[in-house]
Order: structure tokens, then C-alpha cells, then sequence
């Protein structure tokens, strides 16, 4: 199966983040590419600020000295998080802006999803003098938190959490976090899909990040909110990792539909989906007409053959949100007035667990009349 241009811009982050600068011929032949497709990336990760370009090589950023001008005196941040493109590029570059306007740096380290790297990576912020963490650890299972989780919460610096919910009784239960509600997400999508007449929706989706887990819990959730009983196991059917798996998952859901027994699915996460409606395509199934469908996350589900209506989390605001938190535990810090201890008497700043709602994006792949956005409040149907 091609490589999409994520995954390629992952893989080139990652050998120059390795090598700390690196030749455009020699990532072509790492990469398996053109020097031209190479070059276009490149210019693509500049433009935000993930690489500097300069004389055919490319290299990872450098953190400036604090003697550099206009450094010195200007609150220095990490972020740490497990990809800089697709879902997270969003996330950083709104916690970028909320950053830049209050006149702080921030510094990003990438953990490609490898959570046992996390600490060694956070560790290289701090050493680079980060003064305070954005986090979003690159837990990949549900024994990662408490496997590779806890020395978040030994940090000697602030430090928010970003799109990661903890384990009640976790140590990360205090910290201060900003994250999607992905529940509210799956819902409104069940909503939109059963109020244009469909039983209950299928779900294809993965196991293997905390978003698809979310996904998968808020499923179940959604289900019981609406009454309604699962109409078949989730379909795992990752079209990059495992295409045998994939091609069972398609067949799996071709078999529900051409039997009568679905119309209607949400799938996570874009590209799944639109490999997905393309490989059914060529079973016979068209979509919307013998299949609504709904992706999750909303990266490049517009751009599909027929657009899909998607679930899209707030990620923009939660980098930006959660930037803002920091600065503001940051603020305390250095005023004298930690948020944990009480000052001149008053009571310590309340730690805050924020969740932002969702938004779906109606396309064509439901057989929507016309594009529209739905949120909380409004009609479903």
C-alpha cells in the first residue's frame, strides 16, 4: 500500500531529529524518494517550523542561548509529542501562537510513539531549558501509563498534559490536562447518523493509539445513551500497519452491509476511512448510498472522493488552551506563588482537567442535502 505523505514526513523527521542535519540526496535514498519530493516536504516542514533548510541539507531546530537577542528574559517551554504532522500538527502549532503572543519560546521534541523514550526526551527539554512542559506522552496501550507515566508526575517544573486522559488513582490524576472529549464526539456522530433514519452504526476502529481507545469507549457510551444494542464487533482495520488485517476488516463490513445488516459506520481515522470507502468501492458498495459513513479526527476527510463527514476535536484550541495554562503555572512560579502552596493566606490555584467538544463536519458521505456544522445544542437530525 502507497505511503502517504504523513507517514512520509514522519519518517523524515525522524532520520533528521537522528542525524541532526542530513542531506536532501541522502534522505531521498533513505526515504525511497525523489530529491524533488524530498525538497517539497522539506519546504512543507520550514514553513512550520519543524526543520531548517540551508544549502541542500536539513536540519533539526536548535534551541537558542539565553544569551541571544531578545531570549534572555523570555520564558522558555517544551513540548513533547509523539508525531509533528496529521492529528498533533494542529496541537502544535496552536500552542505555538498562544505561546508566541505572550512572548515565550517553545521547544518540541518528537517520541515517534515510543512511550519508553518519553522521559529521556522530556529530560532533553529541561536540559535545553524548558522551564515548563506541554505533554503528550506516546502511549500507545493501556498498560503504557503505568509503565512509562509516572515520572510525570516528578517533574520539577509545570507541566499540562495535552489529548491524554489518566486512570483515576493514577499520580497523573493532579496534574493539570486540556484534552478532546472524544465521547462527546462519537455521540454526536450516532446522533447524526440515527436521526437520518440508519439502526445502529458500526465502528471500524484501531486499538493502538489513546484517541482510538477514547473512540472505542465512547462508542459503547453512546450506544447506551441512545438506547440502542451493538450491532457487531468493532472492526479493527488499519489500512498502514496491517493490510491483511485491513482487507479482513473490509470484508467483515462488506459482509454487514450486503447482508442487510449495516448502513450506516464511523471509522477512525480519516485515512482508514478513505482507503476503506475506495476498497469497498471496488467490492460494489457506494457511498452514501449503500453506506453512510462518518470519519474521525477530520485531517483529510474532506478530500476524498465524496467528502466525508467527520468528527473534528478542537485540536488548534487545545494546544492553545493548554499553552495558556502553562504559562499561567509558570506565572505563579516565578512569582514566589506555586499553584500547590497558598499564598498570603489564600487558597491554592484549583487544578484543571479541561475537555473541549468536538464538532461535526456534515459532507456528503451521509447523504447530507448540504455541507453544515453541528455542535451541542443544536439539531441532530
Amino acid at each position: 500500500m502507497r505511503e502517504s505523505a504523513v507517514q512520509r514526513h514522519d519518517r523524515l523527521l525522524t532520520l533528521v531529529r537522528e542525524q541532526g542535519t542530513a542531506r536532501v540526496t541522502e534522505l531521498a535514498d533513505r526515504l525511497g524518494v525523489s530529491p524533488v519530493t524530498v525538497r517539497r516536504d522539506v519546504e512543507t516542514l520550514t514553513r512550520k517550523g519543524l526543520v531548517d533548510r540551508a544549502h541542500g541539507s536539513v536540519s533539526w531546530p536548535r534551541p537558542r542561548t539565553a544569551g541571544a537577542a531578545g531570549v534572555g528574559t523570555a520564558p522558555v517551554f517544551g513540548l513533547l509529542a509523539p508525531s509533528a504532522t496529521y492529528y498533533f500538527a494542529d496541537v502544535i502549532h496552536g500552542a505555538h501562537e498562544a505561546a508566541a503572543r505572550a512572548g515565550a519560546r517553545l521547544i518540541l521534541r518528537i517520541s515517534d510513539y515510543r512511550p519508553e523514550e518519553d522521559r529521556a526526551r522530556a529530560e532533553g527539554l529541561l536540559a535545553a531549558g524548558a522551564e515548563g512542559l506541554l505533554i503528550a506522552p506516546g502511549w500507545r496501550g493501556r498498560a503504557d501509563q503505568a509503565e512509562h507515566g509516572d515520572w510525570i508526575g516528578e517533574l520539577p517544573v509545570p507541566a499540562v498534559l495535552l489529548e491524554r486522559s489518566v486512570d483515576p488513582g493514577s499520580p497523573l490524576a493532579g496534574l493539570d490536562r486540556v484534552c478532546s472529549d472524544h465521547a462527546h464526539g462519537v455521540l454526536l456522530a450516532l446522533r447524526h447518523l440515527t436521526g437520518q433514519g440508519h439502526a445502529a452504526p458500526l465502528l471500524v476502529a484501531r486499538a493502538d493509539s489513546p484517541t482510538a481507545l477514547a473512540v472505542r469507549a465512547g462508542y459503547d457510551q453512546a450506544l447506551r445513551a441512545l438506547g440502542l444494542e451493538r450491532p457487531h464487533p468493532v472492526i479493527d482495520a488499519p489500512a498502514d500497519r496491517d493490510p491483511a488485517g485491513f482487507e479482513r476488516g473490509v470484508q467483515s463490513l462488506w459482509t454487514a452491509v450486503t447482508s442487510g445488516r449495516a448502513t450506516a459506520a464511523l471509522v477512525h481515522n480519516d485515512v482508514d476511512a478513505i482507503q476503506l470507502v475506495q476498497r469497498l468501492a471496488e467490492l460494489g458498495v457506494r457511498v452514501p448510498g449503500d453506506l453512510a459513513v462518518v470519519a474521525y479526527d477530520d485531517e483529510v476527510a474532506a478530500l476524498a472522493d465524496t467528502p466525508l463527514t467527520a468528527v473534528a476535536p478542537p485540536k488548534r484550541e487545545v494546544g492553545r488552551l493548554a499553552a495558556e495554562l502553562l504559562l499561567e503555572r509558570w506565572g505563579r512560579s516565578v512569582r514566589g506563588r506555586p499553584a500547590d502552596r497558598a499564598a498570603g493566606g489564600a487558597e491554592p490555584a484549583a487544578r484543571r482537567h479541561l475537555a473541549l467538544l468536538p464538532r461535526l463536519r456534515v459532507r456528503a458521505s451521509c447523504g447530507a442535502a448540504a455541507p453544515e456544522l453541528l455542535e451541542e445544542g443544536r439539531a441532530q437530525g
